[in-house]
């Protein structure tokens, strides 16, 4: 946590405001206009998060000594990711009823998914035994699905006619069943959206006719994209979970609004930007908080050079990886989330339902030792005594190791107690396996950091990367417990861990451009018999009206914010590829119009760079000529951003008021003298080794006997290993 060294508070003026809502906290990253930041957390609160958002900025203005109140009216930006949508998604409830009208003969779309969503999310083992390979529950029963007989083929001409009376049939089915929303998906509709457009007039017709309320939403304007599984996919997630959430941003924004803030509240999107909570497409924000961090890593890594980053994000539910290269990071054109593929661009990265509320058990086959994948969330463990938890979780063995305060745990705003933490592991994990109280404790974390370096060396090797070419960033409120352990022998060139760790994620939230995108399926294709003037009058034309229609829907977001074009910059990418490959590759244009042979030229230049720098210059093949699968336009408007603070350094001897005490603390295997500092008292330049444990309201750094840290003067830990 940095601050200004002048100390009356007075002269803290809030600017910026980012809340990360996760599933066990939720984290806040406050920067005054000095520069000067904090961060305050809370414990997230699923049935209103706006609870949550502001008891973790009150928790974050207090630093400053000031209230709620008192720093809200100076805010010029905030920004807020939650997990409502996902937990719709996770938990297939919503509050809402959606129907689907589809072509006929696809009824099943969503009930059979794609086979790679059948396994999606399980083990190796899991996959294969019946027991436990479950198919996923589809989003909508299939009483309120209803085909309609059309068709359009891959090109976009129409072979059978929209059968109109089997919409209407099929809508009054469905009101007379009281959906909310009715999504329209037909076959093709990407490339002609002709047939549901009708549909949706007729739709609309009935509706008024009827004096119902009911929405009417359609694939095609959503989210035209090749590959029906994810497009009915994406735009149901957008009725059942996207639609509902918009009561729940509102909530937010009222309760800027109740304390005084005059800004209007911008929500984390997937593709890496914000967006108004008041977008067309919401579902993009289903998944907020890691990319956060994503983003957060970036801007980090732009402001310190460092080029090349894994990126390491643990909370209470998950161990979220990302990797960053050249100060840039991969889109995925088909995620995967709460089992479903979606078709909607998302910032790549992988996670684990592993993290420090994950559930401990003995498997009483086998006599082993069994993590998660559930979590305690925001009950965190048995040793939090005024929740219900029942089962041991991996914060529980932090407790009995003496690695966490039981006194210091969120600032001392949630009891906890050791000697429940201890009789629970004895109970429940040490004598089924005939082991010592601290034995067990100690295996579970072993375990723990275990997996995540073998989830952490696979991500990196398996797309052909070597470790020692990164620097790895540990964030998240759990990571500094374990970054020593899941980050040892790995071989990264350096470890870093940000004092504000614990508020990475949202810090990361207030890194992020302004930002909307738009994303078309199209199939153009570049002959490599054809001249460039003849390309350029045929490919080139074809690209540049597709980017005018989706810079259009992009300026229409901007404007319904009151934001001018003149205010917007942007972007323009395609995904390439030789023709008659499978796979296609992500480009950045260098040119937002390709109506010439020089601007045709450039553009294909850039993707055979890029296709060099992805595969290989000898993979290059553009005699067979090229296509565009896919454009993009991506609009961005500067907004004020954090700054990474800059300090003087000091000496390598920790400040006397850094120090807190001397307490036992057990590490690997044996009850050690460890010395407590205050992870926000050091300053930098200071150099600790270990056993110390560095703690802070909000996270706690553990530093085993073989390590060591050192601050740098941007307030980032330097994590090194005792050769």
């Amino acid at each position: 946590m940095a601050s200004s060294e002048d100390d009356p508070t007075a002269q803290h003026n809030a600017e910026i405001l980012s809340i990360d809502a996760g599933g066990t906290m939720t984290d806040t990253f406050l920067m005054d206009s000095n520069g000067d930041f904090t961060v305050g957390k809370a414990k997230t609160t699923p049935d209103d998060e706006s609870r949550g958002f502001i008891k973790s900025s009150q928790d974050a203005l207090e630093d400053w000594g000031l209230s709620v109140e008192e720093g809200f009216p100076n805010l010029v930006s905030t920004v807020y990711s939650g997990t409502a949508m996902l937990n719709r998604l996770v938990e297939r409830e919503s509050e809402v009823d959606v129907g689907i009208l589809i072509t006929g003969g696809m009824e099943d779309t969503l009930r059979m998914g794609r086979g790679r969503q059948s396994y999606t999310g399980y083990s190796y083992s899991d996959r294969l035994h019946v027991n436990t390979h479950k198919h996923p529950e589809p989003l909508i029963p299939r009483n309120r699905i209803r085909g309609v007989r059309e068709r359009i083929d891959v090109k976009g001409n129409t072979l059978v006619p929209l059968y109109e009376d089997d919409v209407r049939e099929g809508v009054d089915d469905l009101l007379d069943q009281g959906v909310d929303h009715i999504v329209v998906m037909f076959l093709h509709s990407y490339r002609n959206g002709e047939h549901e457009h009708r549909t949706a007039e007729i739709a609309r017709k009935i509706i008024d006719e009827r004096g119902a309320e009911t929405s009417v939403m359609l694939s095609s304007e959503y989210y035209p994209t090749l590959k029906e599984s994810e497009r009915l996919n994406t735009v149901t997630a957008e009725a059942f979970a996207a639609e509902p959430s918009r009561d729940q941003l509102s909530n937010i924004q009222e309760a800027v609004d109740e304390q005084g803030g005059n800004v209007g509240v911008r929500v984390m999107a997937s593709h890496g930007g914000t967006i108004d909570i008041n977008a067309n497409e919401l579902a993009r924000t289903l998944i907020s908080g890691p990319i956060g961090g994503m983003i957060g890593a970036n801007y980090f890594g732009q402001k310190l050079d460092y080029n090349n980053l894994v990126c390491t994000d643990i909370g209470g539910t998950s161990f979220d990886m990302g990797i960053i290269i050249d100060n840039d990071w991969q889109i995925d054109y088909s995620p995967e989330m709460a089992r479903l593929l979606l078709s909607l661009p998302m910032v790549n990265m992988e996670s684990v339902g592993a993290g420090t509320g994950s559930y401990v058990r003995v498997n009483p086959t086998f006599d082993k030792i069994e993590l998660g994948p559930e979590s305690a969330g925001d009950q965190v463990g048995v040793s939090a005594v005024e929740t219900d938890v029942e089962t041991v979780t991996v914060t529980d063995c932090h407790v009995a190791m003496g690695w966490i305060n039981p006194e210091n745990f969120l600032g001392g705003d949630m009891p906890i107690d050791r000697e429940v933490a201890e009789q629970e592991i004895k109970k429940q994990i040490a004598d089924p396996l005939d082991m010592g109280v601290y034995e067990a404790a100690q295996g579970v974390i072993d375990i723990l950091e275990s997996k995540l370096r073998n989830d952490l060396e696979a991500v990196v090797t398996g797309e052909g990367y070597a470790p020692s070419n990164f620097k790895c960033l540990s964030y998240g409120g759990g990571g500094p417990v374990h970054t020593a352990g899941y980050t040892k022998d790995l071989g990264f060139d350096e470890v870093l861990i940000p004092e504000w760790a614990a508020g990475f994620s949202a810090f990361g939230c207030g890194a992020a451009d302004y930002e909307y995108r738009y994303d078309q399926t199209t199939s153009i294709d570049i002959d490599p018999d054809l001249s460039m003037e003849e390309a350029a009058a045929t490919a080139g034309e074809a690209l540049t009206e597709v980017w005018k229609n989706l810079e259009q829907k992009v300026e229409n977001e901007f404007e319904n914010s009151n934001i001018g074009r003149d205010e917007i910059e942007f972007q323009y990418n395609i995904l390439g590829q030789y023709q008659g490959q499978l796979n296609s590759i992500d480009i950045e244009s260098p040119v937002g119009r390709v109506d010439s042979p020089e601007k045709l030229e450039r553009l294909l230049d850039t993707f055979e760079e890029g296709y060099r720098r992805q595969y290989s210059e000898e993979a290059r093949s553009p005699e067979l000529g090229h296509t565009i699968t896919q454009a993009s336009v991506r609009g961005v408007r500067d907004v004020v951003k954090p700054e990474i603070p800059t300090e003087e350094l000091q000496g390598p001897e920790p400040p006397a008021d850094a120090y807190k005490e001397t307490r036992e603390a057990y590490w690997d295997g044996e009850w050690l003298d460890t010395e407590i500092y205050d992870l926000h008292a050091l300053q930098p330049g200071n150099e600790l080794s270990g056993p110390a444990i560095l703690e802070g309201a909000a996270t706690t750094y553990a530093l085993p006997p073989d390590c060591e840290t050192r601050l740098d003067e941007h307030r980032v830990h330097h994590l090194t290993t005792i050769e």
